[in-house]
């Protein structure tokens, strides 16, 4: 195998099933020494899009002008 000029190349089919290492996977690299090591990085799980959006409006809320007593007639139709 060699390295292209773009610094790129390309594993085995066999070794790149045996390891499990789809399209899309993330992987790193362990240096260790002269000894390079190519792993799957353990991230952790990407939030969800609902999950990213409620994080996204943490913070964002104005201080209510009624009391919760106000807000909880409201919602109990006792208004």
């Amino acid at each position: 195998m060699r390295i292209t000029s773009k610094g790129q190349v390309t594993i085995p089919q066999a070794i790149r099933e045996q390891a499990g290492v789809l399209p899309n996977t993330e992987i790193e690299f362990v240096v260790t020494g002269d000894v390079v090591a190519i792993v799957k990085a353990v991230r952790a799980k990407r939030a969800s899009r609902g999950a990213r959006a409620v994080a996204g409006l943490v913070g964002t809320a104005r201080p209510a002008k009624m009391t919760t007593d106000e807000i909880l007639a409201l919602t109990r139709d006792e208004v």
